[in-house]
């Protein structure tokens, strides 16, 4: 009976769904209306394959499969304005993971929610599942369904009437093309990857044609239209040996090219957007490879109506004298420097964890750099802070860290007539606050350390086509894009845990052991901390692999070295695949199988993100106080 009634509401929507395809067959409303008809039909056609099977014979197993396959074509073929346009219903169509727990960028408003995840993606892994039935794939497919019919709402029908929504939702397709389309992020069989990414560009040549047509004077030029037909030629060559495909010429040759005169087009129409798809990107850079693609954090903090350089040179300045100054701790000896040090690229290398306050213990993590921290969204390993200057004064009064108390903190600076009268003099560029507040000084400090994440590495040079990379870096990044997996969780470009369109940050759980010896998962509950829901057990920000060769030892604990054991990790399939209890784990536990020579390819990819960052020399001394103990301090403490 329940299988009936599912049917018929189905055939409801699908009739209603067809009967509102516009019907001029030049618009790009009869494009995309068309495109979800033959989807719909595909679903249908899907779930009646599945109620007519027996799971426990393989060969309807394989039809199943195939069906999804056919689905997924199809889907790819107008994938890039699905995701545009609401990716909360698109991921009831081809979620990746069956629930996540919402971190875009909305969390820095209000509290992070449970999203369930259905389709296309969570079918195909769950038809191989030995607790797999009918019932359950069916609602899958059933939610699918549900999905796409909300894209025939008339608010999201009505933006597709504005050239603005094609080039901002082309602008997110090129992203993801370099990030996620290629990895296998959402495609369970590496070998649909390739074909898939064909269906999906002819598809797009497509649009491309209908929509010149419609907006004639918003037009992709010629030049962007010649270069996409080679791309497509590109994957044509490519697509029948996905262990061969050249992901680092894809993306330097083809997708980064592409986007850079998208972004031109954006400028040259004036194309504005109020889609929070949007709220993080930069019109105005010129390559996926440029550091300012993206903005995750507001570096000047309160100063943020500060926009003349030799002001904010000036306060940056105050903030670099904060960051080695210890009075910013309860005890006068221990300042910022002590365990983000700026000669050891912003961590510290020398301990698996730092000292505690007392100096008698150490800190439960290691210590994070603050190399590329402002591309995280979300802030520390946990995710518990939503801003850097939140995640300062939190390390601040924290009594295991620098134990201070924000009174007696501003007390002793504005004792301190350089820093009194700095503060004072920018005051009244912060109308929001009456008086000097604890938030002028971590909004100095941020605005301090925020210049060494805007360095570049050889990779980045690379791909922009300034520099030749190495073919064994080269290789290493063809396998972190692909056989290695990597690629799936740390993101192109920053290689960290914000994918497109670099809104939200990611959280894993890769079952990271608490010794070398395997004999136990590591305690820390990590993101359960803040956001408790047995996904997040153990899950921690997905961190970049930029500069690792200079920023061991590795993971939260630092309990890894070497990056040969953060690798060799990895390759066996996290704490999962060494038997560790990790029933959360989303990492998979099959062996990657990497050869030795792998290996080595991989790391010298990681070695090509090394970035030249500028040696730091301590200030000379720190500004005098009118308590004399003060002036006893030491530059960048004691310990």
């Amino acid at each position: 009976m329940r299988i009936r009634v599912l049917s018929f509401t189905i055939c409801f929507i699908v009739f209603i769904c067809v009967a509102f395809v516009p019907k001029d067959e030049n618009s790009l409303e009869y494009f995309v209306g068309d495109k979800i008809s033959k989807f719909e039909a595909s679903l249908n056609t899907l779930s009646t394959t599945i109620t007519n099977s027996d799971l426990k014979n393989p060969k309807h197993r394989q039809e199943i499969i195939a069906r999804i396959h056919q689905s997924r074509l199809l889907l790819k073929s107008f994938d890039f304005i699905l995701r545009y346009l609401e990716p909360t219903q698109y991921k009831k169509i081809n979620g990746p993971l069956p629930i996540e727990w919402e971190t875009e960028v909305f969390e820095k408003f209000e509290k992070p929610y449970k999203r369930e995840g259905f389709g296309l993606t969570i079918a195909e892994i769950s038809i191989n599942e030995e607790e797999t039935n009918k019932d359950s794939l069916l609602h899958l497919i059933h939610q699918a369904k549900i999905g796409i019919s909300y894209f025939r709402s008339d608010s999201l029908q009505a933006k597709l009437k504005t050239s603005n929504t094609y080039l901002l939702a082309n602008r997110l397709f090129l992203l993801n093309l370099s990030a996620i389309y290629t990895t296998g992020f959402e495609c369970p069989d590496s070998q649909q990857i390739l074909p898939e990414l064909s269906q999906m560009l002819k598809s797009q040549r497509d649009f491309y044609t209908i929509y010149n047509k419609q907006f004639p004077n918003n037009r992709f030029p010629d030049n962007y239209l010649n270069l996409f037909e080679q791309t497509i030629l590109f994957i044509e060559k490519s697509k029948d040996d996905y262990s061969s495909f050249s992901h680092f010429r894809f993306i330097r040759d083809y997708v980064n090219p592409l986007f850079s005169l998208n972004q031109r087009l954006l400028n040259t129409y004036h194309i504005r957007s109020e889609s929070f798809n949007d709220y993080s990107l930069n019109k105005n850079s010129k390559s996926i490879f440029d550091k300012t693609l993206y903005f995750g954090q507001n570096t000047k903090g309160v100063y943020g109506f500060i926009e003349d350089k030799y002001q904010l040179e000036e306060i940056k300045q105050v903030g670099k004298m904060l960051f080695y100054d210890p009075i910013l701790s309860g005890n006068n000896k221990r300042s910022c420097a002590s365990c983000h040090k700026p000669t050891q690229f912003f961590t510290d290398t020398l301990h698996t964890t730092s000292p505690d306050f007392d100096n008698t213990k150490v800190l439960p993590r290691n210590t994070p750099s603050l190399l590329n921290v402002v591309f995280n969204h979300l802030i520390m390993l946990d995710g518990k802070h939503t801003s850097l200057q939140a995640q300062a004064e939190d390390v601040i009064k924290n009594p295991s860290e620098m134990a201070g108390d924000e009174k007696i903190i501003l007390d002793k600076i504005l004792s301190c007539e350089k820093y009194k009268h700095i503060f004072e003099k920018y005051l009244k560029y912060t109308p929001q606050f009456d008086e000097i507040t604890i938030e002028h000084i971590t909004s100095a400090i941020t605005l301090y350390y925020r210049e060494f994440s805007y360095f570049v590495s050889p990779f980045d040079k690379a791909m922009n086509k300034m520099i030749t990379l190495n073919r064994k870096a080269e290789k290493g990044f063809n396998l972190f894009m692909s056989k290695a997996q990597c690629g799936t969780c740390h993101f192109v470009p920053q290689f960290n845990g914000v994918k497109p369109p670099y809104v939200g940050s990611e959280f894993e759980v890769i079952g990271v052991p608490n010794n070398p010896n395997y004999n136990q998962l590591s305690p820390d509950l990590g993101r359960f901390g803040i956001n408790p829901a047995k996904e997040t057990k153990n899950a921690f920000r997905t961190t970049t692999i930029r500069n690792s060769a200079h920023t061991m030892p590795y993971m939260h604990n630092g309990v890894f070295k070497t990056i040969d054991e953060v690798i060799d990790f990895y390759d066996n399939g996290g704490g999962l695949g060494r038997n560790l209890n990790v029933g959360n784990q989303t990492l998979s536990s099959d062996s990657l199988h990497l050869t030795i020579n792998e290996k080595q390819e991989l790391k010298a990819f990681i070695y090509s993100l090394n970035e030249t960052i500028p040696k730091q020399k301590a200030p000379l001394s720190l500004p005098i106080s009118k308590d004399n103990l003060l002036n006893k301090r030491k530059i960048g403490g004691e310990y």
